[in-house]
């Protein structure tokens, strides 16, 4: 069903992206994962791109199987693509892995055949390789991943010359803007592109230029490189999704015995596709080429989808399967417990049972179509039940950092399903837990009461790992109950559902334990499943287990401890303030079957701190808080194998400047009050300040050494306010004279800004004119919006009023994502409109409602420039009002 005038579903996504010239570069402290341009993206190399190490994935793709399935209904000949925006943001993504716990840490890589990286926008760059710690994971688990190419619709930011500028070829017929994209691909370590042509203007002539761009690029990509084309374009080079396989959109997919692409997602607005299976056959390619796309980003499982027309009953799908925004399930909560459930829910059902999707109602979740995959068929195999962040990190069950981090190049493979539990009884509930671990943030957790009367048996992996003469199996562990009440089971591949359990015995007392099981019984044999099985024969109320690592090694395939890192180096080394600094730390990969490599830090008190563990051989240290007074930091970087054996550490340090001298600065709730109202002083010092003094004229108290001193006048005036902040290297005084005014008139107070004339620099469109900035309503997008660097809005208050204070309302406060609000600003103040004097300079804000006061100060025009219009690369200013105080 072709839908005219409904905008297609990249175009909803990109509703508030606009575009803008090539902006200026904005420089990250920390390394960014990419994103560009065509004009910038033919100038990259990895030579010249300062993060290109870091954005660079070391794991290979793995290989992936199906050894049996759990569920009669699913199938493997038809398959999954998830388009999934695994960062929020195009830009400002953190090359290898972030400072918080909550991130869209995906977890159900086993159902999924290819991932592509969903980012992209006008306002930021079109052209968007996958960030290193999701190709990580992704071939972890033996999935490929493709970065994405977007050419937004002009009404959202298009631009013609950006086709034009990736059309263009040179006198020998070959595309530089396609070399390019496989020279990325190449050295990021990634598998290919999704592109998606959306914006209008072509012609006959642009569409057969971008049949033969894609066809160039099926001549010169490696083995295993994977191009899938969006049903956008048609063969006269306007923008008509057709919605299934057609003759106006085949020549982008097969074109005569020319193969174009290796795949086609094809828009949502179908019943069935019966036609575009018949049309794949037809030109001789797959009907399972194709991927009937779903739009699930708005509703996620309540959205209505007409499954039986890709999926008949009783028959063989017609078409794969195409996912739109399964990140709905990340980004529609605001806790990892609520996240994982949606994600659950979306893949495995209601039901929490991948064996019993037809239980679930209309959503049966992908568990019902798609028979899961196993990576696992080699020794070793080692989980932590990582799920890749944390709000902690453990070593051998020793929190060695106490932060929050994420980084998903470590997650594990996780249980394979999610979950089965068999009991004939209420069965002990099953999860990860982000409060205990014994290696990295997370472990899986076992829960309730426990009986004889509810046995439960857990199912975990699905593996094909080969029994040797020295394989065992090992498990650690931690309980408070006197002992496991625990059994390992295994299954062989000739009979998976055969179970021979192992009795789990050694007391815990609440420490992890480790217990280990030979299996040379077995030799010859292969592991199907590996499970766990509960059972107590008096009753356990509250009963709780914590699995931190299940492996299965053998015992003499000694890999040996991993050698050292050689070339250890520190380059570059800058420091902010003479209290943090940030480090590029580099040397040279180990040879062997490394996991990763860990980097410690060595304290002052000789204790050790994990300070970042990637598989890459560079890693970027970034705002590394100096100890104390220390004058030298010492580093080590371990290589760790595949079963998790740490070899010696290479050491390197580098030197802190003089320890520095404090500098004093503050702020306060209001500089103008009523006699005897409470205004309230924030200490703003520099973090080396050790201690401060406050004298504050005619005020109660006079003298405070507090941080943050409630202060009262009781005389109408104007007075004056001194912070000294001091510490062992000395002190700064600051002196704000005539800074707080006590008059009968603050209670006249109020926003002088509301509804007065506003003008800007530009606008991103009609109904984001300057305007809605100060009408008072911060909902329904009422915001002033302009794209490109340095722009600014006025707003004439009409008259002379007595400022006191500003107040700001960037896009988070609009329900924008924090990502977009105002980084760097000024507010300037004028009388006349001509000359302006600055009132309050902002760098580093973060906030989505900012607080400025200043000290009275008279004038009719206020004027609010932008240097830094978000807090990454994105060039679109959000401003949902400005207000200003006074009478």
């Amino acid at each position: 069903m072709m839908l005219k005038k409904k905008i297609s579903f990249i175009t909803i996504l990109f509703g508030l992206l606009f575009v803008c010239l090539l902006p200026g570069a904005v420089f990250a402290k920390s390394p960014e994962s990419s994103y560009w341009y065509p004009e910038t993206l033919l100038k990259w190399s990895p030579e010249s791109d300062p993060d290109a190490i870091y954005n660079k994935s070391t794991v290979p793709l793995a290989e992936r199987e199906v050894v049996f399935s759990v569920n009669e209904t699913a199938q493997s000949e038809a398959k999954l693509v998830a388009l999934s925006a695994l960062n929020s943001n195009t830009s400002g993504v953190p090359s290898q892995g972030g400072k918080d716990f909550f991130a869209n840490t995906f977890s159900y890589w086993q159902y999924v055949d290819v991932m592509v990286y969903w980012a992209g926008s006008a306002g930021e760059g079109i052209i968007v390789p996958p960030s290193a710690d999701v190709i990580d994971a992704s071939h972890k688990n033996g999935v490929p991943i493709l970065g994405n190419v977007f050419f937004p619709p002009k009404v959202y930011g298009g631009q013609e010359q950006w086709v034009n500028q990736m059309l263009a070829q040179r006198e020998d017929g070959s595309f530089p803007a396609a070399d390019k994209l496989l020279e990325v691909a190449e050295y990021y370590g990634f598998d290919g592109w999704f592109i998606n042509q959306e914006t209008e203007g072509g012609t006959t002539k642009t569409a057969q230029k971008t049949k033969e761009f894609l066809k160039y690029l099926q001549a010169k990509k490696p083995e295993g490189m994977q191009i899938m084309w969006y049903d956008s374009m048609i063969q006269n080079g306007s923008i008509r999704w057709q919605n299934h396989l057609t003759d106006q959109n085949k020549m982008f997919l097969q074109d005569g015995n020319d193969r174009i692409s290796d795949s086609m997602f094809l828009n949502f607005w179908w019943t069935n596709q019966q036609s575009s299976h018949d049309k794949a056959l037809e030109i001789g390619r797959s009907p399972y080429d194709l991927f009937t796309g779903i739009d699930v980003e708005a509703n996620g499982t309540k959205t209505n989808i007409r499954w039986d027309g890709v999926f008949p009953e009783g028959k063989a799908p017609l078409t794969s399967l195409g996912i739109y925004r399964p990140d709905w399930a990340y980004k529609t909560t605001d806790t990892m417990e609520a996240f994982y459930q949606k994600e659950q829910d979306f893949w495995t059902g209601a039901a929490g049972d991948p064996r019993k999707t037809s239980e679930n109602g209309s959503w049966k979740g992908m568990a019902h179509y798609f028979t899961a995959k196993t990576v696992i068929q080699e020794l070793p195999f080692v989980t932590h039940f990582n799920t890749g962040s944390g709000k902690f990190f453990a070593v051998d069950g020793e929190v060695l950092q106490d932060s929050e981090w994420n980084n998903r190049s470590l997650q594990d493979i996780l249980p394979t399903w999610r979950w089965i539990r068999e009991s004939n009884g209420e069965a002990l509930d099953v999860d990860f837990d982000w409060d205990t671990a014994f290696y990295g943030g997370s472990s899986l957790k076992v829960s309730g009461n426990l009986s004889k009367e509810n046995v439960t048996h857990v199912k975990l992996y699905q593996t094909n790992l080969p029994i040797e003469k020295d394989s065992e199996v090992s498990i650690t562990y931690k309980t408070a109950v006197k002992k496991p009440n625990m059994k390992l089971g295994i299954s062989f591949v000739d009979q998976p559902e055969k179970f021979v359990f192992y009795d789990v015995k050694k007391q815990s007392h609440n420490k992890w334990t480790e217990e280990t099981i030979k299996l040379n019984k077995y030799e010859g044999k292969r592991i199907a499943t590996i499970s766990l099985f509960f059972d107590s024969e008096t009753p356990i109320e509250n009963y709780q287990i914590n699995i931190g690592e299940l492996k299965v090694t053998n015992k003499n395939d000694d890999k040996g401890i991993p050698a050292t890192p050689s070339s250890p180096t520190v380059k570059n080394t800058t420091f902010t303030d003479g209290l943090y600094a940030d480090v590029k730390v580099a040397w040279e990969s180990v040879k062997g079957e490394i996991q990763h490599y860990e980097i410690y830090r060595i304290l002052p008190n000789g204790e050790k701190e994990l300070v970042g563990a990637v598989p890459n051989r560079a890693l970027y240290l970034s705002d590394l808080r100096r100890s104390g007074k220390e004058a030298t930091t010492t580093l080590e970087i371990v290589a760790v194998t595949s079963d998790y054996v740490r070899g010696n550490a290479a050491t390197l340090s580098f030197e802190w400047p003089p320890y520095p001298k404090p500098k004093a600065d503050f702020s306060v709730s209001q500089t103008i009050a009523a006699p005897g109202e409470e205004i309230q002083f924030f200490n703003k010092s520099s973090e080396a300040t050790e201690e401060v003094e406050w004298h504050f004229e005619g005020g109660t108290p006079e003298v405070s050494t507090e941080n943050n001193p409630v202060v009262t006048f009781q005389e109408e005036g104007v007075y004056s306010v001194t912070l000294t902040a001091k510490n062992s290297e000395g002190e700064d005084v600051l002196l704000k004279e005539a800074f707080i005014t006590i008059s009968e008139d603050a209670k006249y107070i109020s926003n002088v800004a509301l509804n007065k004339t506003a003008t800007a620099s530009g606008q991103c469109a009609p109904s984001e004119a300057a305007k809605y900035a100060v009408d008072g309503i911060v909902i329904n997008n009422s915001k002033w919006c302009a794209i490109g660097a340095n722009h600014w809005l006025m707003v004439d208050l009409g008259e002379i009023y007595t400022l006191s204070s500003f107040v700001i309302k960037h896009a988070e406060a609009g329900g924008e994502p924090a990502a977009f609000n105002t980084r760097a600003f000024t507010i300037e103040v004028s009388l006349d409109g001509e000359t302006w004097t600055n009132a309050v300079t902002v760098t580093d804000n973060t906030a989505a409602i900012s607080e400025h006061s200043i000290q009275l100060t008279e004038a009719r025009y206020i004027r609010l420039a932008v240097q830094q219009p978000t807090q990454g690369g994105d060039q679109a200013t959000r401003i949902f009002e400005v207000e200003a105080y006074g009478f």
